[in-house]
C-alpha cells in the first residue's frame, strides 16, 4: 500500500514538472488579461465543470477576499452550478446553465474563467460561447487536447492547457495554476515591499 502512495505522489511530482515546462507564457498571460479587466472596472465570471466546480468557487473567492496578503476586495463570482437555484426548473438541456447565467449576469468587458479537463464538457462550451458573443474574453484551463473549447477561443483568450489525460493529474494542476495566478494579479495590483 504505502509503495502505491509513494506512486502516486510521483506521478502528481512529474505532471507538476510537465505543466511548469509548458505553462509559464499561458499563466503570464492570463494574469495580464485578469489584471487588465479589474482595471477597467470589469469583474471575473468563473464557472467550472462538476469536478471542477469547487475549483471555480475558489478562485472567485481569492479574488474577492485574498490570497496570503490581505488587500481590498476585487470583483469576481462563481456561476452556479445547479440550474434550479435559478428559480423555475428549467426546461432546457442543463448544460446551458452557465450560458444562461452569463448572458444574464456578465457585461461586455467582463472575463470568464472555464475550467474543465478536457474541454469538450458541453456546459463550459455553452458557457465560452455566451460569453464570446458578449464580447468578453475567455480564459480556460483545461487538460488532454483541449477539446471543442481551444477550438473557440481567439488571439485575445487564454488557454491554460495542462499536458496530461488524467483527470486527477489535471485538476491538482489546475488549483496549483490558481493559486499561481493569485499570487501574480496580487503582486502586480498591490505589490508589497520586500523587507
Amino acid at each position: 500500500m504505502q509503495e502505491s502512495i509513494k506512486t502516486i505522489f510521483t506521478e502528481s511530482i512529474q505532471a507538476q514538472i510537465a505543466a511548469g515546462e509548458v505553462l509559464p507564457s499561458s499563466l503570464e498571460a492570463a494574469a495580464f488579461t485578469i489584471v487588465q479587466s479589474l482595471i477597467n472596472g470589469n469583474k471575473v465570471v468563473c464557472c467550472g465543470v462538476p469536478s471542477c466546480h469547487m475549483l471555480a468557487t475558489h478562485m472567485a473567492g481569492l479574488l474577492v477576499n485574498f490570497y496570503e496578503t490581505e488587500r481590498p476586495c476585487l470583483p469576481a463570482v462563481a456561476l452556479t452550478q445547479n440550474s434550479i437555484n435559478l428559480g423555475t426548473v428549467s426546461t432546457e438541456d442543463d448544460t446551458e446553465h452557465y450560458a444562461r447565467q452569463v448572458r444574464a449576469f456578465a457585461q461586455q468587458g467582463d472575463l470568464l474563467l472555464v475550467i474543465g479537463v478536457n474541454g469538450n464538457e458541453k456546459s463550459i462550451v455553452s458557457a465560452a460561447e455566451a460569453a464570446l458573443t458578449k464580447d468578453m474574453k475567455v480564459i480556460a484551463l483545461i487538460g488532454d487536447d483541449g477539446g471543442e473549447l481551444t477550438g473557440l477561443l481567439g488571439p485575445n483568450d487564454v488557454e491554460i492547457r495542462v499536458p496530461s489525460k488524467r483527470p486527477s493529474r489535471i485538476i491538482e494542476s489546475h488549483l496549483f495554476s490558481l493559486h499561481c495566478l493569485s499570487q501574480l494579479i496580487d503582486d502586480t495590483l498591490f505589490p508589497q515591499e520586500e523587507q
